[in-house]
């Protein structure tokens, strides 16, 4: 018998977001369900791992998964190569979207907002705390350009780890961090009979304003 997705479905019973037990500042309550996740996640799911889209110069939309490495009031940090895909688009369009789905919370949080990059002590700063292979690797791949096969990656890679044999090499000028601003967050509880919870925070002047959505 084939697969019917249309029979596949889940009913959420976990959790409630309620109003009155809502933090007013988003990125509190975002940490607070990400402290959650980070505990309740099932190996080998991180908890930081988000899906990131972006929009090219032609109005393409692109969707990938990347992990957060840190967020505060200022905004929601990830780093990568400013020349991959995703760099070329932000550079062309600098709004972007986040999706966290945390399935064993029952959760999702959609972030939206505008992305700068980091300032290079900030790169310097997390490319040094990187395992050697990672930062190896960064040298080592052209990141989103075509390859005629896996073993030209595989010689660069023997290239740089002979070139930086013996210490740790430096961040390389087009890899680095990415700060995204945000601007609207989204809180996703789910609810029985896909009767969800969902907090929709705006910012206004530097103030969030937060409102319930229908489901």
């Amino acid at each position: 018998m084939p697969l019917s997705l249309a029979q596949m479905r889940r009913n959420y019973t976990l959790y409630g977001l309620r109003d009155d037990l809502a933090q007013d500042d988003p990125i509190a309550l975002f940490g607070q369900w990400l402290e959650q996740a980070r505990k309740t996640e099932v190996a080998p799911v991180e908890a930081n791992s988000m899906a990131l889209a972006t929009v090219d110069s032609e109005g393409h939309a692109h969707c990938r998964i990347l992990l957060l490495k840190g967020f505060s009031d200022q905004g929601f940090t990830f780093f990568g190569h400013y020349q991959s895909a995703k760099g070329l688009e932000l550079a062309s369009n600098p709004h972007a979207a986040m999706t966290f789905f945390w399935p064993g919370l029952e959760r999702q949080v959609r972030i939206e907002g505008t992305v700068a990059r980091l300032a290079p002590a900030l790169c310097d700063e997390y490319f040094a705390s990187r395992p050697l292979a990672s930062q190896v690797g960064a040298w080592a791949s052209p990141q989103s350009q075509p390859l005629a096969h896996r073993a030209e990656l595989e010689g660069r890679l023997r290239d740089v780890t002979q070139r930086f044999a013996g210490h740790h090499p430096p961040r390389p000028r087009e890899w680095g961090g990415y700060c995204l601003r945000p601007e609207r967050v989204e809180f996703w509880q789910g609810r029985a009979d896909r009767l969800h919870d969902r907090l929709d925070y705006r910012r206004h002047d530097e103030a969030w304003q937060r409102s319930r959505l229908a489901p």
